[in-house]
């Protein structure tokens, strides 16, 4: 923990502290996730993304500058050579209180424990389906029992929560949310719902007429299940409902039907080390040509991020029935 009484803080012009980064480590993935990628994505060249003692550096100066929680990214953060190393790098980052991972649940099996042990406190696990088949038309490439294999081996490894997060798709698995909340309750685990973000272009679906509200898969469960709201967070955009009789929660990330922006505490480093202020917006800062222009040089570094802060917008502006204006795809961003 930092030793100052008053610890700094990053603050944008509207008054919002941000002390929550999303870091992703890797564009590659192991699935082709139709709501995330093109089916023939061409990933980035080595030279053009951040090497993992770039990353680290970033985290630290981040971290001084008063971000308390890191989460650690994709694409799938796991197919990273070093991702490991890396972690248990960034969990003895002194003033970091939280650091936790999205993971598509893939190499889980294998990685869980240590995961557990290099620092990282809670998993974010990816899972929209629990029909084999409809997974693999989710994500092309993608295998059910090796994700739900890796959840049981990330339960036995006593992350201090598990999540799962469903990405909900009219037609193509919006039926399925009362099975998905019974297995995490089952489970004693948590789960988000989430509106599909219009970021990239993608060609097998129209976002538009695949949009499923919060509100109705909300509807949806109140066949089955009785939610009581929640003052809980875990520093995200998610708004919890406890599933009555049980251990677990449902979120609801909403950024069409319930925009979130007023709260926003979060701004991203892009595998290639733009710092993006906004998900859904392209106002960002290249810390990667400042990192490789100033090595070692943290108070060139830190000096960028606080400016960079007087450039994060105050909303974002998606529009679901609309050709995307933002171009990256999702796994170029880290969610």
């Amino acid at each position: 923990m930092t030793s100052t009484a008053n610890p700094p803080q990053l603050i944008d012009r509207f008054g919002r502290i941000v002390n929550y980064l999303r870091i992703s480590i890797t564009d590659r993935c192991d699935f082709r996730c139709l709501y995330c990628m093109a089916e023939d994505m061409v990933f980035l060249p080595r030279a053009q993304i951040l090497s993992l003692e770039e990353i680290y550096a970033l985290a630290q100066a981040f971290v001084e500058l008063g971000v308390s929680k890191i989460r650690i990214t994709g694409g799938e953060p796991l197919v990273r050579k070093g991702a490991l190393e890396l972690m248990a790098q960034l969990g003895q980052l002194p003033g970091l209180r939280e650091l936790v991972m999205t993971t598509n649940g893939s190499q889980l099996v294998s990685m869980a424990a240590s995961l557990k042990a290099a620092g990282v406190k809670r998993l974010n696990i990816s899972l929209d389906t629990l029909n084999a088949d409809n997974f693999k038309a989710i994500t092309r490439t993608g295998d059910l029992s090796q994700v739900l294999q890796g959840i049981q081996a990330a339960k036995a490894a006593g992350f201090e929560r598990i999540k799962l997060n469903a990405v909900v798709l009219k037609n193509r698995n919006h039926e399925e949310v009362g099975d998905l909340v019974q297995y995490a309750v089952d489970n004693q685990i948590d789960i988000s719902f989430i509106e599909e973000m219009p970021l990239g272009v993608v060609s097998q679906h129209n976002r538009g007429e695949a949009f499923y509200p919060s509100h109705q898969i909300k509807a949806d469960l109140a066949a089955r299940f009785t939610l009581i709201a929640s003052t809980e967070s875990t520093g995200g955009p998610s708004n919890y409902f406890q599933v009555a009789g049980s251990n677990s929660r449902v979120g609801f990330i909403s950024p069409h039907s319930n925009n979130f922006c007023s709260s926003c505490n979060r701004v991203r480093l892009t595998v290639e080390g733009r710092l993006l202020l906004c998900l859904g917006n392209e106002h960002s800062v290249d810390l990667k040509a400042i990192v490789r222009a100033h090595p070692n040089d943290q108070t060139a570094l830190k000096q960028a991020i606080i400016d960079a802060m007087l450039i994060k917008p105050e909303k974002h502006e998606f529009n679901i029935h609309e050709q995307p204006v933002i171009l990256r795809h999702m796994n170029m961003t880290g969610g």
